[in-house]
């Protein structure tokens, strides 16, 4: 695995997380107990910070990047994921907040100043254009991200088991020899 330092800033991984060797981790990226980053990983916190929560799970070829301070945007746009996040293949999450207990569908987009509230389903493939809210207790699909329903029960017990899933995954592979 890649972990590197940006100029003096080292990532910060607690011990209990999982990060696939092929995955790239950079700078000012801080990741919490129980968490996982999978293969082809790309997590970069040059010119903001990246915080991923506990029991976190950020799937195979997802890129994270954050937005530098400007004059439109005086603090930039860091990254905030939350607790028990599961985060699909091949999604963009770019200078947003996803709150706890959410669950992003495969090839997903989320762009700088986005809110995704906890309890949020994202339809696979769907776009959350700048500064777009996301939410709790609904499922979103579509290009850009509309509601569709509310959540079903049965899709609100995903978001833990997903995160205990990916949890007990990472788990085995930080015990494999």
């Amino acid at each position: 695995m890649a972990i590197r330092k940006y100029r003096t800033i080292a990532p910060r991984i607690a011990s209990s997380a999982y990060i696939d060797e092929s995955a790239v981790v950079i700078g000012d990226v801080e990741i919490g107990d129980d968490s996982s980053v999978w293969p082809m990983c790309v997590l970069r916190g040059d010119s903001n910070s990246i915080r991923i929560g506990t029991r976190t799970n950020i799937q195979d070829g997802t890129i994270i990047h954050v937005t530098h301070a400007y004059s439109a945007a005086p603090s930039g746009y860091p990254v905030v994921i939350g607790d028990s996040v599961s985060i699909g293949h091949s999604v963009t999450v770019h200078g947003c907040t996803i709150e706890d207990r959410a669950l992003i569908g495969m090839g997903c987009t989320i762009l700088d100043g986005a809110i995704i509230h906890s309890e949020v389903l994202l339809g696979a493939g769907s776009l959350v254009t700048e500064g777009q809210e996301l939410q709790s207790g609904y499922l979103w699909l579509g290009r850009p991200a509309r509601r569709a329903r509310l959540l079903k029960e049965e899709e609100r017990g995903w978001f833990d088991y997903i995160a205990k899933h990916y949890a007990q995954l990472k788990h085995d592979y930080l015990h494999t020899d």
